[in-house]
Parts: structure tokens; sequence; C-alpha cells
């Protein structure tokens, strides 16, 4: 048995959990989330606690009876923690800037790039070189800081790019003269 779907979610105090059928929504001090769940699997809500039951022991229902148990815990941290992910901007001239919700990339490209968020995530360029990714849902916030990450991708010759904080980007030698 899935030892991550085994696992009880204690629900903290501030967060309320509505579930009906395989939809789920839990609502907290950062923000909402609803999701729908796979037919297989049953989430139980009761004495403050999250559970999720499975329907048979097929393969399929033991993969997706650990998803589940994941999907929860990340719903119920993104309402009370939230999640963020940094990105750093290496290159000469390479910057970013705030324009409303939206951030203005410069990127060596011959035009500005203009990114507007998804809903629920929210932009910050803390510098012209670091951009803070935020939000309630974990999927949202990784797949935006993937986007932003893919405008310019970190080179391996002189590391220049967009990058994750703390990410090492592996060097490659460039050419040598005899």
């Amino acid at each position: 048995m899935s030892r991550i779907g085994k696992r009880v979610i204690k629900v903290p105090d501030g967060v309320s959990v509505t579930v009906e059928g395989n939809r789920v929504k839990i609502k907290g001090p950062r923000g909402e989330i609803e999701r729908e769940f796979h037919a297989s699997t049953e989430v139980v809500h009761e004495n403050g606690e999250l559970r999720v039951n499975r329907a048979s022991d097929r393969r399929d229902h033991r993969a997706l009876h650990g998803l589940a148990g994941s999907l929860l815990l990340n719903m119920v941290i993104g309402v009370t923690e939230g999640f963020e992910r940094k990105l750093e901007i290496v290159g000469v001239g390479y910057r970013a800037e705030a324009a409303g919700k939206s951030l203005r990339f410069h990127l060596g490209y011959s035009h500005p790039i203009v990114y507007d968020p998804p809903e629920g995530v929210t932009l910050g360029a803390e510098s012209p070189t670091m951009v803070t990714v935020s939000g309630v849902d974990k999927e949202k916030v990784g797949q935006a800081a993937a986007e932003i990450r893919g405008f310019r991708p970190p080179e391996p010759y002189k590391g220049k790019g967009i990058r994750y904080h703390g990410e090492q980007v592996r060097r490659k030698a460039g050419k040598t003269a005899i």
C-alpha cells in the first residue's frame, strides 16, 4: 500500500475543507484551491484530518492513491504557507522590471518580453536580476517559473540566461587555440 496515500493529513486551524463527491475545495488564509480527483479515489474529511481511500488494489489505483495524497498535502500547504520560486537573471544587460501585475524582461533580444502571470500567481522583481514567482497552487507556480526560464535558458559556455535560484549550470570549455 502506498505510504504517501496512507498518510493522514492534519487540517490546521483557519483552514476549511469541503468535499463534494470527487471535488475538494480548501480555503485558508492565503486563498482557496479547488481540485477534482479521479473516481477511483475517495477523499474523507473527519475529525480535522484528510484521508484518501482507493477503490481497489489495481496498479493504476495504487498510483492514483499516492498522487491524490500528495496533491491534497500540497493544497493544504498552499493555502497556509504558499509556494515560491526564485529566478536569477545572469548576463550583461539582462534584467526584469515590474509593469503592473506583469513583468518586462530585457534578455538580449531586439524587443522586451512582457509576461502576464496566470490567475492565482503573483510576480515580483526584487532586483533587476532576481524574480520571485509565488502563489497558492504549486503546479501553477512551477509552470509559470518554467515558462519564464524558457525565455532564455542558461547556456553552457558563459552561463548567461535565466536560472532557478541555486541552480548549478554545467559549464563547457570553449574552443582552444593550438
